[in-house]
This record gives C-alpha cells, sequence and structure tokens, in this order.
C-alpha cells in the first residue's frame, strides 16, 4: 500500500538519486553535502556561487552523475535558512525531491544530517511524510498513467542513531493511510456515495485485526430518533450511511478512556435548497474529507497497534435539492431531543455531526474529537495551512493542539464562549442552524455542536482550508484536492493518549 522505507549505516548507497539538504544561502554547506561536494570536485560550491544552487524551500537542483557517488543523480534539496528550519521545512525539501525525480526514479535516497536544527528521529519521519505525500498523484482516473517508473523505495542514512528507524516505520504507515484518505476525497462523487464509503469501512475491518464495522442506514437512523442527519438525507436518492468502526486492542493501557472519532462526511454537497454557487462546486465531493480522515486513520491505528480503545461514528450522505429535500423553516428534533429551525439548508454539516457526536458519547465515548470541513470562514481566517480548534476542556484542547504541532496537521485554537449561544437562539424551536448575522460563523458552528455533545471532553476541527486545495500550498502538498488532513493528527493523539 506504500513505498518501502529502509534506514541504512551505508555512506554512498546505489539509488536513482541521493537528497541531501541545503540552506539558504546555499553556502556554507551543512556537512553532509560539504563532504559530498569534495567528492564532486567542488561542483555544488561553483553551482551556489553562479546562483543555480539555492537553498531556499522547496527548491531542488538535480545533479547527473558519471561514477563520482554510486547514486545517478544527486538533488540538493533547500530547507530555508538555518534559524527557520523545522520539520515542515524538512518535508518539503523531501517533497521536491519526490517531484525532482518522478517518472524515472524508483529509488530514492536521503542523507540525514545532523547538522540540521531537527532531531534525527524527527527528521527520519519529516523525510518520510514529505517524500509519500509529496509524491502523491491524484490523477488516478486518468486513462494514461505518467511514463516512467513509481517510487516503490527510499533509503535514509543514518549512523544508527536511536529512534530514527521506528520514526521512518511509522511515518511509512501513516504517511499511506493519509494517502488512502486523499484518494477518498478526491474520488468523483458518482463512485463514492455513502453506500460505497460504507463498503470501504467493511473492507478495513477485513484488512487489519481488532477492527469491527457496521453501518446503519436510514430505518435505522429513524429509530434512534436521527431527526437532524435524517433530514439532510432525505433529499437524496443515495440513502444515507451512519458508519461505525470500533478498534479493541487486546491490551490496551485503560479500558476505561475511549477516544471517540466523529467524521463529517456530506459525499457531494450542493447546498441542498440553499444552492450553492456553480464555480467549483465540483469541489464539494471533498465535503466528505473529515470522514475520510477518520475512517482512514482507524485503519492505521489498527496497523501500530496503538494500545487505546478507539470509536469512530462517520455520517455519510449527500445533501441534495429536490422535492424531498428539507427546507428553510423546517424544524428537526435530533437524537438528544432538542429542536432546531432550519434557515439555511447549505448548514448542513453540524445537523450531520449533531446526531452523529450524540451517538458516539451514548456508545461509550470519553474523549470527542470531530473533524469536518464545516465553514468556509475559517479558510479566510487561516487559509489552507491551519485548521481551526474549539475544545470545552483546556487540558483536552492542549493534547489536540500538541499533537496536531507535532504531526504536520497543524491547527489552531479558537473560542467558545456562552454569549455566541445568542447567535443560535430561535424564536420558535430550541435553536437554529444558522445566523443571518456576518459574524463568527465557525464560532457559532462550534457551539451549535456544543449542544450535542454531552458530558466529556470535546474538540471541533474546522478543516475547511487545510483538507482539501483549490490550489497548491507551495510546499510538500502540492497537488490539487484532498490532503488526508487529520490522519497524522489522529495517530499522534492517539498514541499519546495511550502512554498518558
Amino acid at each position: 500500500m506504500g513505498i518501502d522505507v529502509v534506514v541504512s549505516r551505508e555512506t554512498d548507497p546505489e539509488a536513482d538519486a541521493l537528497g541531501v539538504p541545503v540552506y539558504e544561502p546555499a553556502t556554507p554547506l551543512p556537512p553532509g553535502a560539504a563532504e559530498l561536494d569534495e567528492r564532486l570536485g567542488g561542483r555544488l560550491t561553483r553551482l551556489a556561487g553562479e546562483g543555480e544552487l539555492r537553498g531556499s524551500r522547496d527548491s531542488a537542483l538535480v545533479l547527473h552523475l558519471d561514477g563520482e557517488l554510486k547514486a545517478r543523480r544527486l538533488v540538493a534539496a533547500g530547507v530555508g535558512d538555518r534559524g527557520n528550519v523545522d520539520a515542515d521545512a524538512v518535508r518539503t525539501a523531501a517533497g521536491a525531491v519526490a517531484r525532482a525525480v518522478k517518472g524515472f526514479g524508483s529509488e530514492i535516497a536521503w542523507r540525514l544530517d545532523g547538522d540540521l536544527p531537527v532531531p534525527l528521529a524527527e527528521q527520519a519521519r519529516a523525510v518520510v511524510e514529505g517524500t509519500v505525500l509529496g509524491g502523491y498523484d491524484p490523477g488516478l482516473w486518468k486513462t494514461e498513467q505518467a511514463a516512467g517508473n513509481p517510487l516503490e523505495r527510499l533509503t535514509l542514512l543514518s549512523r544508527g542513531e536511536d529512534g530514527v528507524e521506528a520514526a521512518a516505520g511509522r511515518a511509512a504507515t501513516v504517511s499511506a493511510w493519509t494517502n488512502r484518505a486523499r484518494d477518498l476525497a478526491n474520488m468523483p462523487p458518482n463512485e463514492l456515495t455513502p453506500e460505497r464509503l460504507a463498503e470501504r469501512a467493511h473492507e478495513l475491518a477485513g484488512e487489519v485485526e481488532h477492527l469491527e464495522a457496521q453501518a446503519l442506514g436510514p430505518e435505522e437512523m429513524q429509530r434512534l430518533g436521527m431527526g437532524a442527519f435524517g433530514a439532510v438525507a432525505q433529499g437524496s436518492h443515495n440513502p444515507a450511511r451512519l458508519i461505525v468502526l470500533r478498534y479493541e486492542p487486546p491490551a490496551p493501557r485503560s479500558r476505561d478512556t475511549v477516544l471517540g472519532l466523529v467524521g463529517k462526511a456530506v459525499t457531494f454537497d450542493t447546498g441542498g435548497i440553499s444552492l450553492k454557487p456553480a464555480l467549483y462546486m465540483e469541489d464539494l465531493k471533498g465535503d466528505m474529507s473529515g470522514g475520510a480522515a477518520v475512517v482512514e486513520a482507524m485503519g492505521a491505528l489498527a496497523e501500530l497497534q496503538v494500545p487505546l480503545r478507539v470509536l469512530a461514528v462517520v455520517a455519510a450522505t449527500e445533501n441534495m435539492p429536490g422535492g424531498g429535500a428539507f427546507r428553510p423553516g423546517d424544524i428537526l428534533r435530533a437524537m438528544n431531543g432538542k429542536t432546531i429551525e432550519v434557515i439555511n439548508t447549505d448548514a448542513e454539516g453540524r445537523l450531520v455531526l449533531a446526531d452523529a457526536l450524540w451517538y458516539a458519547r451514548q456508545l461509550g465515548a470519553t474523549h470527542l474529537l470531530d473533524l469536518a470541513t464545516l465553514t468556509g470562514a475559517m479558510e479566510l481566517a487561516l487559509g489552507d495551512l491551519y485548521a481551526g480548534v474549539f475544545a470545552n476542556d483546556e487540558v483536552w484542547l492542549e493534547q489536540i493542539l500538541a499533537s496536531a504541532h507535532a504531526s504536520g496537521d497543524h491547527a489552531w485554537p479558537f473560542p467558545l464562549h456562552s454569549r455566541y449561544r445568542r447567535y443560535i437562539a430561535s424564536h420558535f424551536a430550541d435553536m437554529k442552524n444558522a445566523s443571518v448575522l456576518k459574524q463568527g460563523s465557525p464560532v457559532l458552528a462550534a457551539e451549535f455542536l456544543r449542544e450535542f455533545v454531552g458530558k466529556g471532553p470535546w474538540a471541533h476541527l474546522d478543516i475547511a482550508g487545510p483538507a482539501f486545495f483549490r490550489y497548491s500550498r507551495g510546499d510538500y502538498l502540492t497537488q490539487r484536492g484532498g490532503t488526508g488532513y487529520g490522519v497524522r493528527l489522529i495517530a499522534e493523539l492517539a498514541e499519546r493518549m495511550a502512554e498518558a
């Protein structure tokens, strides 16, 4: 399901390309690049002096070799100013190398460099993620695939430092599952219906151990009283599915702690009767990116054998207009008994999540985290790099922020406050699903969700910006479409919870 990643003590490996990091300015060269420069008769130094070799982020210079090294090419990749080098800079450099050799190289070697201000184990993780995620191709439906050999092997050159091999192996696993989530987000909506996403969950349960899957249909959801989710689903000819995945490791560190993951999976969102503009509506196939991340993250946790009990609830539906569609003015009754006045059918994600969150808590989740492409305003606020995170518990919030920073799935905290509740007050029901005020829409969406989380820690990740790209971000995630945001964060969070 991914490329082979190995760690080697070799200093001069055979490979289609050998990657090495360089700073901006390109001279003096880091020790690893300087050592290679000596063997190349100073070619790197000369190219740096001529301005051809640069150390700026996302730059990569390919040198064709003639026997000076066992590798056929050397790729010098920029990591930026030395004082600002972090794991993202290393990921970006590795992604640049993967793209530079794409089509003619099936094996890359990368020299870890102790001079970089990033620990070697973290470097290893970043190089693997940058290579696997940076080399991803979203064109799975093209009848003619790109010529050349796909990347099959990544060799990390290390002198046996502690933690490097474990970090590399873990990163390879998580990155592969992240790319699977991207495949789901990029699938056309005529293929990825709610039923097909449920089938994917069942396939997962057959691929990895200790994972069970089930899917509820419309009649079962109606019996459970899921009037909010059911209303969104009623306009589509493709029936909704409530997907439940349970990961029960044989020896959890605690039987009392259950991480509950809730994913919004609107497999296509027209906006319903409150119809969206036509321009870029095709990108609304990505409105299930939160659900995709949750589904594939469960596979990652099972493969990693994380000793933590995890429950996932993914609400999968389309939001379509039509004679059976729900309307502005409708009043819905959610599973927890609260009533909701609909004033905008394009604020459907919070309705879907309302019942899913309550159900996850009823199934035993002690700590809840939902992931949803919920508000366009969050993308306006934070762009495509950070998700916004809201939480009802400071300790839980700090755990999520720490996991986001370590994983590369970045998140930034936003406030919850009881005074925001007035934005969703209704004259006719317990609340309404949107506000006509052009203020704080991500916050009021989070306040709406808070009505359905029950007792216990909960956090909401609004991933509208970093989950699905219309344009390249200019780092290791350059491809249009799904990014798999959330898979790495969930894996990091679950491992930290298991170790606590």
